[in-house]
Formats: structure tokens, sequence, C-alpha cells
């Protein structure tokens, strides 16, 4: 049976994560109140944030960046990051 959550980011109930993605408190309370759906639109974005910045996933200043990103992205209440003309 899908778990279902109460997906911050779509303002729905929808289908929860298998598993926690992200490690930490922040991955806790991603598993507890992200859907799969918004994960996808999350690895989207981050995806285009490493690609606009020439981010390394492996530099920890980065990663902090990323993490900051996702916390605006799914419980800050905007979208985060949008490039020039979007």
């Amino acid at each position: 049976m899908t778990r279902m959550v109460n997906c911050v980011k779509l303002g729905k109930e929808a289908p929860g994560l298998e598993r926690q993605t992200y490690p930490g408190d922040l991955g806790k309370k991603i598993f507890d109140n992200v859907s799969q759906e918004a994960w996808q639109q999350w690895m989207q974005q981050q995806t285009m944030l490493i690609n606009e910045y020439r981010l390394s996933p492996i530099d920890p200043n980065h990663r902090k960046m990323l993490e900051g990103e996702m916390e605006k992205f799914f419980f800050g209440g905007g979208e985060g990051f949008k490039p020039p003309g979007q």
C-alpha cells in the first residue's frame, strides 16, 4: 500500500516517498511532508541549479547552498531560484 502524505509543495494529499531521500532533520521533514511528485519537481530544480551555477555536489559549500534552496523550495513558500528570463 502506498504511503500518503499531505504534500506541503502541492497542497494536497499525494503518494509519499518510499524512503528518506535526504539525511538528517531536513530529510525527515521532507519524508514526512513531501510527495513523490514534488520530489521529482525538486530534482529538476536541483539539476537546473547545478547547471546554472556550475555546482559540484561534492563541494561542501555547494551542498549547503543546494540544501538552502531545497528548504526554500519545499517550505519557504516560493519556487526558489529561477534562471533569467523565466
